[in-house]
């Protein structure tokens, strides 16, 4: 096992406190939590139970990918129509310029807060 395996690879746990795997290499039966919400399924509560690490050849500190066993995992909490209605809400606020209150279809960029429109005016206003 070449050596960078070999420092990630710890299924007791004894040298990072939980077992330890490398990259895209840990058994049957354990998820990220991406993983985990692509099936449907969240943590819910239970601890970390094992961790995927790679070592960064640049810098000398691992990547760690922390997993969580499936059997315990519980059913994502379904949308109800309140959280829908915040969510829908939250959206039409980051599509509407605060500027001149006209809503895009599209989100406005967060680095100057406005719709292209009211930027090109402020710019022709300072210069």
């Amino acid at each position: 096992m070449p050596t960078a395996y070999s420092r990630c690879f710890d299924p007791n746990g004894a040298r990072y406190g939980i077992p330890t795997y490398p990259w895209r290499m840990a058994p049957d039966g354990y998820a990220t939590r991406r993983q985990l919400r692509a099936l449907g399924l969240r943590p819910g509560g239970q601890p970390v139970a094992a961790q995927c690490m790679r070592i960064n050849r640049r810098a000398d500190t691992p990547r760690v990918a922390y997993l969580y066993l499936i059997d315990r995992a519980k059913p994502v909490r379904p949308m109800t129509s309140r959280k829908w209605g915040a969510l829908a809400l939250a959206m039409r606020a980051r599509c509407t310029c605060p500027a001149c209150g006209i809503t895009f279809s599209y989100c406005l960029s967060t680095r100057y807060g406005i719709c292209g429109l009211c930027l090109a005016a402020e710019e022709q206003r300072a210069a």
